[in-house]
């Protein structure tokens, strides 16, 4: 069985090529063919893993265009294998992640040091639990179109993670939250549900950002495309006189 991966490195100069590798058929996984090239064909070949039972999200790359987890990938005659995207490659199959989790940074997606002393109900625990199984993969990240043109864009990553703390009931500082994500946030996503579709545990950021927008709209905030169709009235979520939209 053959395969290509796409090889990538910075030293001594930047070079990228597919490479095709010819497999043992007992490879089952693409994680399994990896570790085979790696150990049998060319030691030099840079991939990350981890707990191989799809729980950490370090071995995420793209299989034929698509953003998908290698310990989890059944391998195939003719798969493309290839780095994530949207991320500086740091060699081979190996990216720097750490220009995702800033954003988490700028979106503030954590819970605030006040928050709020309170039993939460069975209800409070459901309304969050999808977003908390987020295993950091990021691919979602790398499915989102958006960098592409709008490298400043908050992105699915972190507005999902926003979502799971504004919607905590513990949580006092929404207004705040739901301010700062009005910028190269939630407005810029096009609701294409790329992210939705990469996501190996079933999050759909898709639906977080629409959820962010309707609190956003509570809070008196709109989207500034339909303000400026207004011919400017209507800005940051405020009417023509100063005073909220909503």
């Amino acid at each position: 069985m053959k395969i290509e991966i796409k090889r990538y490195t910075t030293e001594p100069e930047e070079r990228s090529a597919l490479i095709t590798y010819e497999i043992d058929e007992k490879a089952q996984t693409l994680l399994e063919a990896l570790n085979y090239i790696k150990t049998k064909l060319d030691p030099s070949l840079s991939f990350s893993s981890g707990c191989r039972s799809s729980v950490c999200g370090s071995c995420a790359v793209l299989v034929n265009g698509k953003e998908t987890l290698a310990c989890s990938h059944k391998i195939k005659e003719g798969d493309v294998i290839e780095p994530l995207k949207n991320m500086p490659i740091l060699r081979d199959l190996v990216v720097d992640s750490q220009v995702a989790y800033e954003f988490n940074k700028k979106a503030k997606a954590w819970q605030s040091s006040h928050a709020k002393t309170q039993t939460l109900t069975i209800e409070d625990e459901k309304r969050n639990e999808v977003q908390s199984d987020c295993i950091l993969c990021s691919s979602c990240f790398s499915a989102c179109p958006v960098y592409s043109v709008n490298g400043s864009f908050l992105g699915p990553f972190a507005l999902t993670r926003v979502w799971r703390y504004v919607s905590d009931a513990r949580e006092s500082e929404e207004q705040s939250k739901i301010e700062n994500i009005q910028t190269n946030g939630i407005w810029d996503c096009t609701l294409c549900n790329e992210c939705t579709i990469a996501c190996p545990q079933g999050i759909s950021s898709k639906g977080d950002i629409e959820k962010l927008r309707s609190k956003s709209a509570m809070h008196g905030f709109m989207d500034p495309n339909f303000a400026q169709s207004f011919g400017g009235g209507f800005s940051g979520g405020f009417g023509f006189d100063g005073s909220p939209a909503f």
